[in-house]
């Protein structure tokens, strides 16, 4: 808060002011006053007057008065019920019609959904007894206007009753209707405020500037004007409204990061398509035709789609082999007829291997590094750690001598750059390497050990028929269930919701 000669004690925006002064007044001083009464004398919005209050009651310029005020009025179906009658008065106008007797049926048909809330209420009333299927009027238990139809009429001739001019009777019949059925009547809270200046607000008062200069324009500048005239004093520990800039997404700043810890291990990023041919998502990885993976209930096929594999004759024809007889690697194959119509089936990958095998299969490189981190689909069900798109960080080295204790000091030293210090391996089994392994890291906050990912070292039968003459270590690991843990999330839905209060708040960890 500033303080300048000839400045208030407290910091008024314009409209504080105008209010401020209508309130000491001789007519309004120390009187209650409602809103609506002040809206007209201080000549102020409603809105305005509404912003003056909350800024005046926080410096205790002013003291209010807050109550709730119950109103009720009709409905849209209250209004056409206190006019055409409510659905089990029709009941008896049409039993009436037909001479005090109809079956089930017939009231059924004429009175369509409105029947069952009719046929209920009037046999409660003791209106209506049966006799089988028929339904006749008891004249002696009908009255000309019960409770519920007097009260609908006052509320449609006054249109908005306040609580304190209905009777306690009133009220609990006007609870029967509530309940009933929500469009016969509606309750209405309205919050009532009364204010009047407080004796900080007098003493503010006194000091009120009508020709303080509230805004620094280029007129007041021109004419000289702020060198006579008081500048409006600002309060600089009023609290700010909040400000949420743009920002990246807590999954695209963890995607950054990784990218970072790979290139400072010496590894250059590789992207590709998400749509892909089967040949690159499943053939050249040496996984059979028939395998289950290629299953529909596991992956995304394109309708009527198929890639134009004829720039990769010699690659087919190599892919092919491997599958049929092992294409001299050492290995019998799968033993079955390979088909190139299914290699040209195309799915949505359901590994960025897709990305790393092209890559391999297009360079021939004797020595690599390289990596790709992208989105995968997979039909999965969604639950709290599943979700059918999700990202995957896939990555190749190439060179000769490469083994699995190479294999297993990348990813350590991939997963420690990240803050995950505790990781164990343990042998699995994947069609297209050998050895393979399984990853998990150990979770610190929650005391146990999470699944990552796999990795292996690539048999002979995927990379000797690209060309590729040297080991090739490969990994494919999850990315979410990282993210997961860094931000202490228990669903992996709530990183693709549109959960905005976590989205702008969520700390850069």
């Amino acid at each position: 808060m500033t303080s300048n000669k000839g400045l208030p004690s407290v910091p008024l925006h314009p409209i504080e002011r105008t209010l401020l002064l209508y309130l000491s007044n001789v007519e309004t001083k120390g009187k209650w006053a409602d809103l609506n009464s002040v809206v007209a004398g201080s000549r102020l919005s409603v809105d305005q007057v509404r912003r003056a209050v909350q800024w005046m009651k926080s410096k205790e310029l002013i003291e209010l008065q807050e109550e709730d005020a119950v109103f009720y009025t009709l409905g849209l179906e209250g209004k056409t019920a206190a006019v055409e009658g409510l659905p089990e008065r029709k009941l008896v106008k049409l039993l009436e019609a037909s001479g005090g007797s109809l079956t089930l049926g017939a009231l059924s048909e004429k009175m369509g959904s409105e029947f069952s809330i009719a046929f209920g209420t009037a046999k409660k009333n003791g209106w209506i007894e049966l006799y089988g299927r028929d339904a006749q009027l008891n004249r002696s238990k009908i009255r000309e206007k019960e409770e519920e139809e007097l009260l609908l009429e006052k509320l449609n001739e006054k249109e908005k009753l306040a609580s304190p001019e209905i009777s306690q009777r009133e009220k609990e019949v006007l609870s029967r209707l509530i309940s009933r059925h929500r469009g016969l009547v509606n309750e209405i809270i309205e919050k009532n405020v009364r204010l009047k200046i407080s004796s900080q607000g007098l003493e503010a008062s006194k000091s009120v500037n009508k020709d303080e200069i509230d805004e620094i324009t280029p007129e007041v500048i021109l004419n000289g004007s702020w060198r006579n005239q008081p500048l409006r004093a600002l309060d600089v520990t009023s609290a700010a409204p909040a400000y949420f800039g743009g920002r990246k997404h807590p999954i695209r700043m963890f995607i950054d990061e990784v990218k970072e810890v790979f290139v400072s291990l010496g590894f250059e990023e590789v992207e590709g398509p998400m749509v892909q041919s089967a040949l690159w998502n499943f053939d050249a990885l040496y996984i059979p035709q028939q395998h289950s993976t290629r299953e529909m209930q596991d992956t995304f096929y394109l309708s009527n789609v198929r890639a134009d594999l004829s720039v990769y004759d010699k690659e087919i024809n190599s892919v092919k082999a491997s599958h049929e007889n092992g294409a001299g690697t050492g290995s019998l194959g799968w033993q079955y007829k390979w088909s190139k119509e299914e290699a040209r089936r195309t799915v949505l990958r359901t590994h960025t291997t897709a990305v790393t095998i092209k890559y391999l299969s297009d360079n021939k490189p004797t020595e690599a590094r390289v990596f790709c981190v992208g989105k995968v689909f997979r039909n999965e069900k969604p639950n709290y750690k599943n979700n059918p798109e999700f990202h995957q960080i896939e990555g190749v080295t190439v060179g000769p001598g490469l083994n699995v204790r190479n294999l297993i000091y990348i990813i350590t030293r991939f997963y420690s750059k990240l803050g995950f210090e505790k990781i164990k391996f343990w042998p699995t089994y994947f069609p297209y390497t050998e050895p393979s392994l399984q990853t998990m890291a150990y979770y610190e906050k929650k005391k146990r050990w999470i699944e990552l990912g796999g990795m292996g070292v690539f048999r002979p039968e995927v990379t000797i028929p690209l060309g590729v003459k040297n080991p090739v270590l490969a990994w494919g690991l999850g990315l979410d269930r990282l993210v997961m843990m860094r931000y202490d999330l228990n669903d992996i839905r709530d990183l693709f919701g549109a959960n905005l209060g976590w989205l702008r708040t969520a700390s850069v960890i």
